[in-house]
């Protein structure tokens, strides 16, 4: 059911700016780069006493949930101390001393701070010393730190461990310096039932049984690596393996699932040999396994030497999978992969530069995916994460790449678009700057520099300024010690028959309306490279833009595209006759520079830069048989003006209008053969039936709903490469009875995906009653932790009751908070709060007190206000003219 817009709260628009602009305050500046010193990187522990080895015995208690352990660190004493402060997460101590045992601590913890202080009455003298220290920690319910999963089988629900450390949460296994800077060895042994299995970073070294039917199963020492790296899953596990230049790489799965690790197996085995190539430095462990957890966390975690991945990240079963799916496995293993050098081999010294990790693996993800299969297209099709990460970048509230982080909770929001996306955006960039040939020599150099060890964004820049001859430090710093997104104006000139191009910076800004009282954003320069040239053409020539420039730009009339080939990290504004000649040439170009086109054209009626009729004009001379990227980046701006008219009178004029122009694409690709082939159109078909669904479309909804009853009958009638879109459409429809049996459906599958396709489902139901069903199943211990936020965030937006399930979190917010962890309060809930386009929900979220305990939930907060502001901006100034254009050019 749709809020009506009678009982929506509303305020006025001053107040949503007013609310922006009180963010202001919380955006922090960058700082100059330099190259890494240990002693001048940040973080909060004091460098005076290092960590050199760790020796660490665990005894995880399955049942209850605790984790005693002892470990002996061998340290380096910089100068004579008598207090050594690591960090520690709900951890209890027994004894910790030092040398022979003559030495007893004092044992002081600062639960705000995560630390531990050890005192000893004499202090400990300049060298080398070790430490024991005894211990229990928690094993937790939530994806952080050392986390329990209790997954279903065939045989009944069974109970596996697992570890998350990343950014900062080693400290909830193990006393520690849990910053990366401190790199050491680690050799771990652990105590097990001996029917388990245990996976670490390294190879086994020994195994013996002990009493109880227990056994101690003890890793090889680590190379030297930082805290976050560590691994620990232990359970009823199988493993298969290839061998890869003298490697081992397996593939560890829970029981009768290690079939379905083939192709992530296969494709382990040829990335390994692509990166030792590309990298110029050998893989350096002696195994790589890639760990499927059946819950616990919903991604993957570069862990060294031992990968884990949210089972449906990495298994693939033709039985219940879309071919499709093997792209996105594909894609997480090739980023995670690359995390091996990038992150792992080399680590960026603090989180500030959390960057050089994410934005090369995001880089380097794609790159091999083009690699090994062109025929994905990833670059096209992967274009909006760039997109995502420039809207976000052009707010009030972005960061710079290189960002102060000040603790672990700014650390834990660190992992954000600006970081993956724009890191990948500028990479790409960068490399088509330098020279493919030339960026490769200049990685290899880092590697080869600072492997091992720690780096800063400076290091890199020198490493490839000394492999390509080629300044960059001046190019490259403009994008990551600043924040926000170019916007270069082009203009052409006839002078006679010749043409010619002005380009212009400025900065491209989308803000909330009516934030006039806001202080303006700062001005920026980029030394921008831009490629320029006619359609269908070659670039004119190598274009540095530091301010602006002027160009020959051939005949007079030609059509001049920037931005050729879609590279470029910034926005395009044309000027009128320019644009006029693109449009008429938009058919010639090529894909990329068509996406381009069409990607700006929505930007700049975001940003207010254009009326939403030159965009919608635009979409109309779009060939229904164009290809499937620009035909997503058309469902996209369809999906956020549905979303941005939920209650209001514009809405059904919006989702006829919507329907019309891409009911020609559907008809054209139809509802298939019944093949799964892994093909764009099969893709864009997938895409289609959701969006037309969701707009209504009752002929789309009314054959899913058919097809679906025919499923039940039998399986084999839905291709898989329907089902989720199909099971989307019968949830969001559903009634009692469909509910009940997409629950059922859920609750008969021990398949991860099968299990998230039909309880997401039926968490898109829009019948209030079958939401509030919904939400109260969070709470059981039903569902898998992983999935709990997403239902809740599913029932907001697909099943369009936000304030249903605003109030469920705050009627619940302990209970969900024990169960989800801190990233349920500092960044779940202020992302959800962005389902709303009112200053009444806006104060709501600025007034919701537990964001507030940390810096980084703050800066959450104050990233959602802004994105409600600028929603409700949207509101009122694109929706009354779309409906407008759309009444009187209907289609």
């Amino acid at each position: 059911m749709i809020q009506p817009a009678s009982h929506a709260r509303r305020a006025p628009l001053r107040c949503l700016a007013a609310i922006a602009a009180l963010l202001l305050s919380m955006t922090a500046g960058a700082r100059a780069e330099q190259a890494f010193s240990f002693d001048a990187t940040p973080g909060r522990l004091p460098k005076t006493v290092i960590p050199v080895n760790y020796a660490i015995e665990l005894r995880p208690d399955l049942a209850n949930l605790t984790l005693p352990g002892v470990e002996t660190v061998d340290i380096e004493v910089k100068e004579p101390t008598t207090r050594v402060t690591v960090n520690a997460v709900n951890t209890t101590f027994g004894d910790v001393i030092v040398g022979d045992g003559v030495q007893r601590a004092d044992v002081t913890t600062d639960a705000a701070a995560q630390t531990a202080t050890f005192t000893f009455a004499q202090p400990l003298a300049a060298g080398r010393h070790r430490l024991r220290i005894a211990f229990t920690a928690e094993i937790n319910r939530f994806g952080t730190g050392l986390f329990v999963v209790d997954y279903p089988t065939k045989a009944g629900t069974k109970r596996l461990i697992s570890s998350k450390l990343e950014p900062a949460d080693a400290r909830r296994i193990f006393p520690c310096w849990d910053e990366p800077a401190f790199k050491a060895t680690y050799a771990l042994s652990v105590m097990i039932p001996r029917n388990l299995m245990a996976v670490g970073n390294m190879p086994v070294a020994h195994e013996e049984p002990v009493a109880d039917n227990l056994k101690i199963v003890s890793f090889a020492p680590t190379p030297k690596m930082s805290s976050y790296l560590f691994v620990l899953t232990v359970g009823e596990l199988e493993r298969v393996t290839a061998d890869s230049g003298g490697v081992t790489v397996g593939v560890v799965t829970t029981e009768d699932k290690s079939g379905q690790g083939r192709f992530a197996l296969d494709s382990a085995v040829k990335l390994l040999a692509y990166y030792n190539d590309y990298f110029g430095v050998k893989y350096p462990l002696p195994k790589l396994d890639l760990i499927a957890v059946p819950g616990g966390f919903g991604g993957a975690m570069e862990n060294w030497g031992g990968i884990t991945f949210f089972e449906s990240r990495l298994l693939f079963d033709p039985a219940t999978n879309a071919e499709s799916a093997q792209r996105g496995i594909f894609g997480i293993l090739a980023h995670e992969m690359a995390h091996m050098w990038f992150g792992d081999l080399v680590t960026m010294a603090w989180w500030d530069n959390l960057w050089l990790n994410e934005g090369f693996a995001t880089w380097m993800s794609t790159k091999a995916s083009e690699h090994f299969h062109p025929e994905w297209r990833n670059w096209l099709n992967g274009y909006g994460a760039k997109q995502f990460a420039m809207t976000l970048d052009a707010r009030r509230t972005s960061h710079p790449i290189q960002q102060p982080v000040a603790d672990h909770s700014e650390a834990a929001i660190a992992f954000d678009a600006i970081t993956y996306n724009k890191g990948q955006a500028l990479i790409r960039m960068l490399e088509n700057y330098l020279g493919e040939q030339a960026f490769r020599d200049g990685i290899r150099k880092y590697m080869a520099d600072h492997a091992y060890s720690n780096s800063t964004t400076a290091d890199l820049w020198q490493a490839l300024e000394g492999a390509a001859g080629k300044t960059i430090t001046g190019v490259a710093a403009s994008f990551t010690e600043q924040d926000g997104v170019p916007l270069i104006v082009a203009e052409t000139v006839c002078d006679g028959a010749a043409q010619r191009l002005t380009l212009r910076q400025d900065r491209f800004v989308i803000a909330p309306l009516g934030a006039v009282d806001a202080a303006p954003l700062p001005a920026r320069n980029w030394q921008i490279p831009v490629a320029a040239g006619p359609v269908g053409g070659k670039p004119f020539g190598e274009i540095l833009l530091n301010g602006s420039a002027e160009v020959p730009a051939g005949a007079c009339g030609d059509a001049i595209k920037v931005n050729l080939g879609d590279i470029g990290y910034y926005r395009v504004e044309y000027g009128l006759k320019n644009r006029a000649a693109l449009l008429s040439a938009f058919a010639q170009m090529a894909v990329d520079d068509r996406l381009n086109i069409v990607t700006d054209s929505w930007a700049l009626v975001q940003a207010g830069r254009a009326d939403p009729p030159s965009h919608l004009a635009l979409l109309d001379a779009i060939d229904p048989g164009d290809q499937r990227a620009v035909w997503d980046q058309v469902i996209s701006s369809f999906a956020t003006l549905d979303r941005l008219a939920r209650g209001r009178d514009e809405r059904p004029v919006i989702r006829a209008y919507s329907r019309a122009r891409l009911r020609p694409v559907f008809d054209r690709l139809g509802w298939g053969n019944g093949g799964s082939a892994d093909d764009d159109a099969t893709l864009l078909r997938a895409s289609l039936i959701s969006t037309l669904g969701d707009l209504g479309d009752e002929g789309v909804i009314a054959e899913a709903k058919r097809r679906f009853a025919a499923f039940l009958e039998d399986p084999n009638s839905l291709p898989n490469a329907l089902r989720d879109s199909v099971t989307h459409l019968v949830g969001i429809t559903a009634d009692r009875a469909t509910y009940d049996r997409l629950l059922a459906l859920a609750r008969g599958s021990t398949a991860t995906n099968e299990r998230l396709r039909y309880y997401y489902a039926a968490a898109g139901a829009r019948d209030p009653e079958l939401a509030r069903a919904t939400l109260a199943l969070t709470l059981s211990n039903e569902l898998p932790g992983t999935i709990v936020s997403g239902m809740i965030g599913t029932v907001a937006s697909r099943g369009e009751q936000p304030q249903l399930a605003w109030d469920f979190i705050q009627a619940n917010f302990d209970a969900l908070l024990a169960k989800q962890g801190p990233n349920f309060r500092d960044q779940f809930v202020p992302g959800f709060m962005t389902n709303f386009t009112d200053a009444g929900h806006a104060a709501e979220l600025a007034a919701f007190t537990p964001p507030q305990s940390t810096s980084g939930g703050r800066l959450m907060v104050a990233r959602a206000l802004e994105t409600i502001a600028i929603s409700a901006g949207l509101q009122a100034r694109v929706l009354p003219v779309i409906d407008a254009w759309i009444r009187a050019h209907k289609p």
